[in-house]
């Protein structure tokens, strides 16, 4: 009866995790970018009772008796599907339709990757225009560079194509392009990226080495879209119904382990 003690012990710290998760996405339900996280479970090692053998007339017994010992929280994996496009009235607020990222640079120099296109042009030291994230951090070009425009432009007139392209007007008010693109991502398995927060991702073993879309011709791309912003793929109905089936399945490890008790209560009252 121990043994059924530490089982639902287990379900109720998997299920504590998984209203962790839920929490997490309904917290995020309007973070730009922001992807869906699914709690995975697993079952944990299988106790022996009775392996397979014959009866007492030596008749076989194909299957044995195993009892399991509880669950455990096997990942948490995020849902790269695109959300929702909605519309900015910031110019420099950029939506991706595919399966790439942008790129930024953090303070620390390495490289993070982001479904979060809501940038802005700074003015840098020399009087040049830098696009960069809410926090500060440079957006890189397809060369990993930041993207840096000299102080003869005008950040009010700067446009981008669907390619990622930057674009300003001629003499004749025609957007032409100024030799700069925004740098877009992919990844072989982006599940295996590592979330560091801020809505970014790192590059991890498990991911694979990121994938310029301007330089391999193999990948599909991804289309920037200006003046639209990547809402978060949360399912609200979805997640509500998640929690309920979540709760539900902690109270009933709670009444497994209330049930032992009793059990054990009776089993010691025996004696009396």
């Amino acid at each position: 009866m121990v043994r059924s003690l530490w089982t639902a012990a287990t379900g109720m710290i998997a299920q504590q995790v998984n209203v962790d998760t839920i929490a997490n996405n309904l917290a995020n339900v309007n973070t730009t970018g922001y992807k869906t996280e699914v709690n995975e479970f697993k079952s944990l090692l299988y106790q022996t009772m009775q392996t397979k053998t014959t009866t007492a007339n030596a008749e076989q017994k194909p299957i044995g008796a195993q009892v399991g010992l509880g669950v455990r929280n096997a990942s948490i994996t995020s849902q790269f599907t695109d959300g929702a496009l909605l519309e900015s009235e910031n110019a420099t607020s950029f939506a991706i339709q595919g399966k790439g990222f942008f790129a930024v640079r953090g303070n620390d120099g390495n490289t993070y990757y982001t479904r979060n296109g809501d940038f802005n042009f700074n003015l840098n030291a020399g009087g040049g225009l830098a696009l960069s994230n809410s926090d500060g951090f440079p957006v890189l070009n397809t060369a990993g560079q930041p993207i840096v425009l000299n102080g003869d432009y005008m950040a009010s007139k700067i446009t981008v194509d669907a390619e990622g392209r930057i674009l300003y007007p001629d003499a004749q008010n025609n957007p032409q392009p100024v030799g700069m693109q925004i740098g877009l991502t992919q990844f072989q398995n982006p599940k295996g990226l590592n979330k560091v927060g801020d809505s970014l991702f790192a590059v991890t073993a498990a991911s694979g080495q990121p994938m310029n879309e301007a330089t391999n011709a193999n990948l599909e791309k991804s289309v920037v879209r200006q003046g639209y912003l990547e809402g978060s793929n949360v399912q609200v109905a979805d997640e509500m119904v998640n929690l309920i089936v979540a709760q539900r399945a902690y109270e009933l490890n709670s009444k497994a382990i209330t049930t032992t008790d009793e059990m054990m209560q009776t089993a010691n009252s025996l004696k009396r």
